[in-house]
């Protein structure tokens, strides 16, 4: 009689693109775990070989070619044998490539399953490297190369869509886009008596976007039962993406088992012991499906029983409550376990700050010092991979760090950058932040590098340019603003070069860039000043969300000094002060608030509006507090601030992806760069409808849109 019970595994891995032998230690050390818990299937995320973020090194064969040695790799080892393993890794068949799972058991090949569903949208570029499986329950033989025929004894093995038959039960595999899809295919599988699914997934973060996947999966289960498995992967693969891990198991409509979405750990490993008889129990009285069934799927017989049939001691579904992070601890959590990853793979010494005692620069701040805390948690943990890694970064091989404090002396240095415009307010509070973090703060002027340069324009041109509160143009105004911003950046990379060579330390340090998403948007900064830096933990987070985080911070790190930070309006401080307080404010020199910064935004990007539907849209939404031409004054003049500052795109400082409205040129936001700033057209119907909605005078436009939040 074959068992009920089943013990499977799934997991979510600190991949990194291209590097193949790291990724092949983590893929065994998954397996070992599993094999410990007591598992006969292991489920890997998307990708697992070779990292998922290997963009167009897709496109060369070494990518293929290093897969396929690391798949030899993993056939041969001891470790893989008596459990299912579920790998993924490029894969070129009838001169295509297809991104694929590859299944095997005891150096056998059971069957390679390509992608059928891309993700092409957003930060996702799979059709430029993959081709779709389009045959739907179609297979066919694929001839395996040399280096693993010898490895296997198998010449050819079959590759399209088909589902794994066990002894007692059957297994159906998706990679994730298709679970997003509206015809996923664990709908058919589950009708033709699938009953495990699973998901190798390579799935990033953005603000409230896990309760998503969760729903996804107990959906799934819910129809028509099933034990469905989610692997993902985590961590900073070398780009601007953070892949949550967050692995998921559900169970006929339930969540039994969560990893965890944020951590250090490279390797984690989640486990389920489940009643096969718990599926059928519930199939059995959903016959609608059974007669409408009639797509079979072909199954590849594996001769390997996933349960033990003298285990009679069967386990219930034990539904757990999902824990779900407010927007506040993701923004604590991801941008600081991304400049981890980003800091001990970048073989460098810590990070360098521009600290000018404002929002921003103090969120990117409390970044850091989260990521401190992260580390100091993970090594009292018995984490060898983070206290390795620490012990590294601060060139001190028995280091152990304890104190978040003392660890980030170590590793963040932070600087304010005082000029003539700069107050005794924002310098105090960047030294009270300084000091409650324990970064390594430093003081400098930077008047005297705004002369020098002034000084050799006059020299050339025999012109002084003055402010406007000094009798100069606005054009004079801008380009001191812009001089003392891109001293700042110049200086930034300076210290950030020498300043741990001045004490002897070796090593440099990695510049933090603080822009927001809805300054970036707005294009409100200079061009190559300290928004140019070398990474931006808040690059993808708007300004509403910071303040969030700020007050986040004061109450769950005691970070006290950033009471006055909130208190304080957001200022760039580059035109003279006013008897010696703050004359600028940024909502006065942008001519919109961060709020409606943030609705443009949203309207633009995630709901697809250029100015005329933004506009129809707008009126509705702020009926009651503007007027359609006040209406049309914001969106006209959003479009052309937008579209004038628009080239600042193009050299963004790569940053944490964290919001759907990002206007990253690099590889989510893909738009030109030179517009005509007047939007003719466009402007003249915004005109055109303001004018006949004014005619009408009890006409309120309801109807028009629906609103966005």
């Amino acid at each position: 009689m074959l068992g009920r019970k089943v013990t499977l595994a799934t997991c979510a891995l600190n991949q990194w693109a291209l590097d193949f032998e790291g990724n092949l230690q983590r893929i065994l050390k998954s397996i070992e775990i599993a094999k410990s818990k007591g598992a006969r299937y292991r489920l890997g995320p998307e990708l697992e070989i070779c990292g998922y973020g290997c963009a167009d090194h897709y496109l060369e064969s070494d990518t293929v070619l290093h897969s396929f040695q690391m798949l030899a790799e993993l056939l041969a080892s001891p470790t893989t044998e008596d459990i299912i393993c579920d790998v993924g890794m490029p894969v070129m068949h009838k001169g295509s490539l297809y991104n694929c799972r590859v299944i095997f058991l005891n150096k056998k090949i059971l069957l390679i399953r390509p992608k059928m569903m891309m993700a092409n949208g957003g930060n996702y570029r799979e059709l430029r490297w993959f081709l779709p499986w389009n045959k739907p329950r179609g297979i066919e033989e694929h001839y395996l190369p040399e280096i693993i025929q010898s490895v296997a004894g198998q010449e050819t093995v079959p590759f399209g869509d088909a589902v794994l038959a066990t002894k007692d039960t059957c297994l159906g595999s998706e990679i994730c886009e298709e679970l997003w899809t509206a015809n996923s295919p664990h709908i058919a599988m589950s009708i033709d008596g699938v009953e495990i699914f699973t998901n190798s997934s390579a799935s990033h973060h953005v603000l409230r976007k896990s309760y998503l996947r969760a729903d996804l999966i107990k959906t799934a289960t819910s129809k028509n039962g099933g034990i469905y498995l989610l692997a993902n992967q985590k961590g900073c693969d070398g780009d601007r993406l953070y892949y949550d891990g967050c692995a998921m198991i559900a169970v006929n409509g339930h969540i039994v088992a969560q990893g965890s979405q944020f951590s250090l750990d490279d390797v984690e490993v989640l486990t389920t012991t489940q009643d096969l008889e718990d599926v059928r129990a519930y199939r059995s009285d959903k016959t609608s499906g059974k007669l409408t069934a009639n797509e079979v799927y072909p199954r590849v017989r594996a001769n390997f029983a996933l349960s033990l049939a003298d285990d009679v001691y069967v386990p219930s579904i034990q539904p757990i409550q999902m824990r779900f992070h407010t927007p506040e601890e993701e923004i604590s959590l991801g941008p600081a376990c991304w400049l981890w990853d980003y800091l001990r793979r970048s073989s460098q010494a810590g990070f360098f700050l521009p600290l000018s005692g404002g929002i921003d620069s103090s969120a990117t701040a409390c970044v850091v010092y989260s990521m401190c805390r992260q580390v100091c948690f993970a090594a009292s943990n018995g984490n060898e991979q983070v206290l390795a890694d620490a012990r590294r970064i601060v060139s001190d091989h028995g280091y152990v760090p304890k104190d978040p404090r003392d660890f980030c002396q170590r590793v963040f240095t932070t600087c304010y950058m005082a000029s003539e415009n700069s107050s005794q307010d924002t310098c105090r509070r960047a030294k009270e932040l300084a000091e409650q973090i324990g970064s390594h703060h430093i003081n400098i002027n930077i008047d005297s590098a705004v002369k020098a340069v002034i000084m050799i324009f006059n020299l050339v041109t025999g012109k002084s340019p003055q402010f406007t509160v000094h009798g100069g143009c606005s054009r004079e105004n801008l380009a001191l603003q812009n001089l003392q911003a891109r001293i700042r950046m110049v200086l930034a990379y300076l210290f950030a070069q020498l300043s741990l060579w001045t004490s002897g330390k070796p090593g440099g340090l990695l510049v933090l860039g603080s822009a927001n998403v809805d300054e970036s948007l707005r294009g409100y900064m200079t061009k190559y000043d300290c928004s140019s830096a070398d990474i931006n933990p808040i690059g993808g987070i708007c300004k509403a969300d910071l303040r969030n985080f700020i007050q986040y911070c004061i109450e769950n790190f005691q970070l006290t000094a950033l009471r006055s930070i909130m208190s304080a309006p957001p200022t760039a401080e580059l035109e003279p002060l006013a008897e010696g307080q703050i004359a600028q404010t940024d909502e006065a020199d942008m001519g919109m608030t961060y709020a409606e910064l943030s609705v443009f935004g949203k309207l633009r990007k995630i709901a697809k509006c250029g100015p005329y539907s933004m506009f129809c849209k707008l009126i509705h939404m702020w009926k009651a507090i503007c007027t359609p031409r006040q209406v049309a004054e914001k969106v006209k003049h959003f479009y052309r601030t937008y579209s004038m500052n628009r080239h600042k795109m193009t050299t963004l400082t790569p940053a944490y992806h964290a919001e759907d409205y990002n206007p990253d040129d690099n590889r989510f936001d893909l738009r030109p760069f030179l517009y005509n700033t007047s939007w003719s057209w466009q402007f003249k119907c915004i005109n055109n409808q303001v004018t006949r909605l004014e005619s009408t005078r009890g006409n309120n436009a309801d109807g028009v849109s629906t609103e966005i939040k």
